[in-house]
């Protein structure tokens, strides 16, 4: 294949460098043929005469070849040090100016999804200290709630935090998350959105409720107790004191007395602010709830009511509410320890068929891999066994990757390329046993989940809220607040409230409102008596998807020396998601990315200079003297 002239210039190049450290060994007929090969090829590129370069050139790389070879010590030193270096600029580029980041699981759904590939710009804050967890410039002014923003797991309680950079070197995992709370913030849930004030006591609600992430939906925790801390070893059989974290941090105790009595106290959560009355006050715990979809049989053994009145139902929604101290028992965890463990209040909602029919309509699950007719949830390594263990059926679903949300039902493909199914695929078929099986396996699809008890240990990752006196859950106002088995339902939940104020007091799921006063504006003596507390130099981070994210209310606020950078925009895979991502545009210039791409293009510019200063041509030494 014939070379074009430029790279004919490349060979030269080169092979003289090679030539110049390998002369003094030589012998004289070599050294003359090399020298008339050069001299051949010079003359050649100065002539414009391609061709002929081309020739000479392969010419002069058999002869390089055979005659200029590096010794083996020095290649391997050489590919060593050239290795090095790339692993240098490549570690450096990509702690401080720019890295490409393949989303991994789906807790930032719908915003990003499993295989997403996105830019990520590490100047959006300032610069980075590469390999640490600070910052050489950091402008806290730039950074923005709602804003999506990337950080390291290095120092914080993550589990499974190891990874390996360039399948080389041990370093930490790099985390996705939106932005909720800055330093000082004040924050309280209700309806799925946050509502609070920053650090100088002004409303700063419509920061933390855009209507373009008026979808995006936030839950205050992931389970009722948080982290359950207690001692290595138990006292009589029972491990107490128990400390419960929440966000990571403690916030209340229990422990058994000698005659088996379980206390419990809350904990001041910061220092100029004493410790709420209830658990469940916790920035708005009792707003939220879990909930189950129980066949009537399985309702009428757990709750002792008939449902009598209800004929014609088939499935009760099962509402697992109001965590307390008061109502604490003594139960075995997931651990096997027996512990005291958080009340709860239990109460049940009959639905009818077309509240099932909505309920289909507005599903969402994990994205699943259907196999030989069984459903594992996407990643798990049950997807890769023929018989699954605890992998729900799917029969009549064709074998492939799937999802739901919001009720559409898509195929996922090669690259995680996503398409809309048409509502003729089987998936779409209706069917109550399937939705129970959906409704109750969709995010965990573990047949372990399943109602089998009252007091059940693993219980699926389904919440409900109250929102304008609509019941939510699935993220939509399933149920309104003019149905009659909802009015029926709050009724009964008002009586029962009533009935136990002369003992075991009952705290009832009803809609408490969101925290605001009669004239609408925020309450804000409510949020700071019970809101969370962002404390300085700390950011609240949590996914979109909280049904399957594991963000700060595992791990704890983020410290701002973990913060990375931000990302600039899906590149892949091609569709209408890609472009910009949904969050408040962060600006495009600020000192720090002004500075590295200064220092950037100053080192771009060198190299040039160093390049073209070594590349000089002609080269003198090869020019003919004439006598």
């Amino acid at each position: 294949m014939a070379y074009q002239l430029r790279k004919s210039k490349q060979v030269l190049f080169s092979a003289w460098k090679l030539y110049k450290k390998k002369e003094s060994k030589l012998p004289n007929d070599l050294k003359t043929h090399g020298k008339q090969l050069f001299e051949k090829l010079q003359d050649d590129i100065l002539q414009k005469d391609r061709e002929s370069a081309s020739t000479t050139a392969q010419k002069l790389e058999d002869f390089s070849r055979k005659h200029l070879r590096k010794a083996t010590p020095r290649r391997v030193w050489d590919f060593i040090f050239a290795l090095a270096v790339a692993l240098f600029f490549a570690i450096l580029i990509r702690q401080v100016w720019f890295e490409l980041y393949e989303i991994p699981t789906g807790s930032m759904r719908p915003t990003l999804e499993e295989k997403d590939r996105l830019l990520v710009s590490k100047t959006t804050f300032g610069i980075n200290y590469p390999l640490q967890t600070k910052h050489i410039m950091f402008d806290e002014s730039l950074v923005q709630r709602n804003g999506i923003f990337i950080f390291t797991g290095k120092d914080m309680d993550i589990y499974d935090v190891d990874t390996l950079y360039f399948y080389i070197f041990p370093g930490k995992k790099l985390y996705i998350k939106r932005l909720l709370g800055k330093p000082g913030d004040t924050l309280y849930f209700y309806g799925g959105q946050i509502y609070g004030i920053d650090k100088d006591g002004n409303d700063i609600t419509k920061d933390l409720q855009l209507d373009r992430l008026s979808k995006i939906v936030h839950v205050p925790f992931i389970y009722f107790e948080g982290k359950a801390l207690t001692p290595s070893v138990p006292t009589n059989g029972i491990f107490s004191p128990v400390i419960i974290k929440q966000m990571n941090e403690p916030v209340a105790k229990m422990y058994v007395s000698s005659y088996n009595k379980i206390f419990g106290e809350m904990l001041p959560i910061s220092p100029c602010k004493s410790a709420p009355k209830e658990y469940f006050d916790l920035w708005g715990f009792k707003n939220y709830s879990f909930v189950r979809l129980l066949p009537k049989d399985l309702a009428k053994s757990f709750s002792g009511k008939t449902f009598s009145e209800y004929e014609d139902t088939d499935y009760i929604l099962e509402i697992t509410h109001h965590p307390s101290l008061k109502n604490a028992t003594l139960e075995k965890d997931l651990y096997g320890r027996l512990r005291p463990t958080l009340g709860k209040s239990y109460s049940y909602l009959p639905l009818s068929n077309e509240q099932l029919k909505t309920m289909f309509q507005n599903l969402y699950t994990a994205r699943f891999v259907v196999k030989n007719g069984y459903a594992t949830r996407y990643g798990s390594n049950q997807s890769k066994n023929k018989t699954p263990l605890y992998s729900p059926r799917l029969p009549g679903i064709p074998d492939g990757t799937y999802e739901f949300y919001y009720g559409k039902a898509y195929q996922i493909h090669f690259g995680g390329i996503r398409k809309e199914l048409s509502k003729s695929h089987p998936i779409y078929t209706f069917d109550s046993k399937r939705l129970y099986l959906l409704f109750n396996l969709g995010i965990e699809f573990d047949t372990r989940f399943l109602p089998t008890s009252k007091n059940q240990l693993l219980t699926p990752s389904r919440y409900a809220y109250f929102k304008n006196q609509d019941l939510c859950y699935l993220d939509a106002p399933i149920i309104h607040k003019d149905d009659p088995n909802l009015i029926t339902f709050i009724e009964e939940e008002k009586q029962r409230e009533e009935s136990s104020k002369n003992y075991q007091p009952y705290f009832p799921f009803i809609d408490q409102g969101p925290p605001l006063l009669a004239d609408g504006k925020l309450d804000k003596s409510l949020i700071q008596k019970n809101g969370l507390v962002i404390p300085d130099k700390h950011y609240l981070a949590l996914g979109d998807n909280y049904a399957m994210s594991s963000d700060s209310r595992d791990f704890g606020l983020v410290p701002q020396g973990n913060i990375r950078g931000a990302p600039s925009f899906i590149f892949w895979p091609i569709g209408d998601r890609m472009g910009a991502l949904n969050q408040p545009a962060y600006p495009w210039f600020n000192a720090g990315r002004a500075i590295i791409w200064l220092l950037a293009l100053i080192f771009f510019i060198l190299w040039r200079i160093y390049l073209s200063k070594s590349h000089q041509f002609p080269i003198k030494e090869l020019e003919k003297k004439e006598d």
